[in-house]
């Protein structure tokens, strides 16, 4: 009995190459029940994300499981050309350290990142609803999953956020503590603003005004982030009611000055305000910042902050490994330990069941 995982990830393919390969959640149960019908495995789970494809199976002969799955890959997909420039190969221990730095986010393009295990978890659903994991597929991913969820609570690799928006918004609830109560300004409607506006619906944040140059523009991202598009003109007269303001234009020189600013905080009366300017040039004049109850962070600010999070995270990486090692070395020997039992196991299953690939018997 052996383990093997094959796939690709950001790390060995441009998103073209990840998403000719990338399957689709309503089919995942019948590309499972496939796979296991198409290939000399025993067990197998499908991973799929924006940023990998993985294949973990169980077989006899892992020479034999590799050709079958990169062709099941090949096949499934109807690719025109071969993929196999991008795919990696992991087999037995170095599969099983593979999968516990994916679940607990070693290998995720955003180190530390929380959102690949719940990725993990759904996957292993999938194979689990179609019947094509195991004794040992199941071991192994329930222990992946206690591992990660250890390594999470004790070390710092998922502390602190390491992009612009997420920082922005860890930021927005230090200060207000909750978000649904609050009010979002977008001026500008680039690709960034919108994304950090984005970031902040998703911790719960209330209202959300969209303002732009182009009404067109403005009515198109209030539309995606369920918002009221606003003229330009009209920012100034609902800037009273906002807490968070979000301004990313392209104006030469500040739209809000403190001098702008001051009495609109009279009128506010010193509600705080937590404006994040990710402009270049920038929006805001830095002399806001000097006003009470206003809390203002710039593109540089923070990018800083991020960077500061990101190498937090990076002086974790060993003691994760460590911990990591450890798993491995249980797992591998649980599995020596049953190797014949479940060499047992699943020989006779083979021979009580009907043939599922008779031109793979037939080959062989």
């Amino acid at each position: 009995m052996n383990l093997i995982v094959i796939g690709l990830s950001h790390r060995s393919a441009p998103v073209e190459v990840r998403e000719q390969l990338a399957f689709a959640k309503t089919g995942l149960g019948e590309a499972h029940t496939r796979l296991l019908s198409a290939s000399p495995v025993h067990e197998a789970v499908i991973l799929s994300t924006c940023n990998r494809v993985e294949i973990y199976a169980l077989a006899d002969n892992v020479g034999d499981a590799s050709r079958s799955v990169r062709e099941f890959l090949h096949n499934h997909h109807r690719l025109s050309d071969r993929i196999d420039a991008h795919l990696y190969e992991h087999r037995d221990n170095s599969c099983i350290q593979h999968l516990l730095e994916v679940a607990c986010g070693i290998d995720s393009m955003v180190l530390g990142e929380t959102e690949i295990l719940g990725q993990v978890k759904d996957a292993y659903s999938a194979a689990q609803e179609a019947g094509t994991t195991g004794v040992v597929l199941n071991r192994v991913f329930q222990k992946a999953f206690s591992a990660a969820k250890q390594i999470r609570s004790t070390t710092a690799i998922a502390r602190g956020s390491t992009s612009v928006g997420t920082v922005a918004v860890d930021l927005a609830e230090k200060i207000f503590g909750k978000l649904g109560k609050c009010t979002v300004m977008v001026i500008g409607a680039g690709e960034m603003s919108a994304a950090t506006a984005r970031a902040l619906q998703s911790r719960g944040a209330g209202a959300i005004l969209v303002c732009s140059r182009t009404n067109e523009r403005a009515e198109a991202l209030a539309g995606q982030l369920q918002g009221r598009a606003i003229s330009y003109e009209q920012w100034p007269r609902e800037f009273p009611k906002v807490d968070i303001v979000i301004s990313s234009t392209a104006a030469p020189h500040p739209i809000l000055t403190k001098e702008k600013l001051a009495p609109l905080m009279r009128i506010r009366r010193q509600r705080p305000l937590f404006l994040i300017d990710i402009a270049v040039p920038r929006d805001i004049e830095r002399a806001c910042d000097e006003l009470e109850s206003v809390y203002l962070y710039d593109i540089d600010d923070l990018q800083q902050i991020a960077r500061k999070n990101l190498a937090v995270r990076e002086r974790e990486i060993t003691t994760c490994r460590v911990l990591i090692a450890e798993h491995v070395r249980r797992l591998a020997d649980w599995l020596e330990t049953n190797r014949d039992a479940l060499q047992d196991r699943y020989h006779r299953r083979t021979a009580d069941a009907p043939l599922r690939n008779p031109a793979h018997t037939q080959a062989s």
